[in-house]
């Protein structure tokens, strides 16, 4: 089956808190804008390595983010600077996020992935770009690939007839609309394993793999702040991950039910050839 989509006919979406689109009719400008943005980062501090360790630390700290953004103060002048920078660049993409917390239950703002502040999505977007690139090559050199796909992303208007492989469920290829066929068209033909994640404990799962295997890489497909969540679990492990981002997050999770997804499928091909 031709599982190829051009990604300028892509249906224009927002999630509850983002849109790769921002204000336009199509993901090509976010991910030139976030691939400038890291190479403006990397120039002023070219580690990249410390880059990510000292932003994924950051990550966490969801007030010091917010404090940081809103000062002029030179103790932490990189993340002011990533902050700040990514306000001006990225904040089309992230518009609602705020709005979403103000609806948030006091119950819900537990939940940390959905209590994401729009400081955290800008560096997770940062990070997960810097991550693919640190380690984009040993993950394209690993002797297995394997890669975890969103049930969200498949076609709302096809009975689904995926079913259980060697890791989690694989997708049967039944509709030509459905993103998860067309990821895993992809994926196949670069040799990476697709697997819908379902029932699979993940950090066990990997971790299994990891030392049945020995040269493994992992790549990802979620919302922004589980996809980085995700990678950072791979690098804690020391597996090359790599991650893309859906367009917008438009699942259960986040909405209440599911509505229809997607990924840029050309940054996936960029991704892994």
């Amino acid at each position: 089956m031709d599982a190829t989509v051009k990604t300028e006919s892509l249906t224009t979406i927002a999630g509850k808190t983002y849109t790769l689109f921002g204000t336009g009719h199509s993901t090509a400008d976010y991910y030139h804008k976030i691939s400038a943005f890291a190479d403006l980062v990397l120039e002023k501090a070219p580690d990249i390595t410390g880059v990510i360790a000292t932003l994924e630390q950051m990550s966490r700290k969801k007030r010091f983010l917010k404090k940081t953004a809103g000062t002029k103060g030179a103790r932490h002048s990189l993340v002011h600077f990533i902050l700040n920078s990514a306000q001006e660049s990225l904040s089309p993409h992230t518009t609602l996020v705020k709005a979403h917390l103000r609806e948030l239950s006091l119950l819900k703002r537990w939940d940390a992935t959905l209590f994401t502040s729009e400081e955290q999505y800008h560096l997770y977007m940062l990070l997960i770009e810097l991550v693919n690139r640190a380690w984009g090559e040993a993950f394209r050199t690993a002797k297995r690939k394997v890669a975890f796909l969103p049930y969200c992303l498949r076609d709302l208007n096809a009975a689904c007839r995926s079913g259980p492989g060697e890791l989690d469920y694989v997708c049967r290829g039944c509709s030509k609309d459905c993103f998860v066929n067309h990821v895993s068209t992809i994926l196949r033909s670069a040799g990476v394993e697709p697997y819908i994640w379902m029932n699979a404990s993940l950090k066990t799962l990997l971790k299994d793999l990891q030392n049945r295997e020995g040269g493994l890489g992992v790549l990802g497909v979620a919302c922004v702040p589980e996809l980085f969540r995700g990678m950072r679990t791979c690098m804690g492990l020391k597996i090359p991950v790599v991650g893309l981002p859906l367009n917008a997050n438009r699942c259960m999770r986040w909405m209440g039910a599911f509505h229809p997804t997607s990924v840029d499928l050309e940054a996936l091909r960029q991704l892994v050839s």
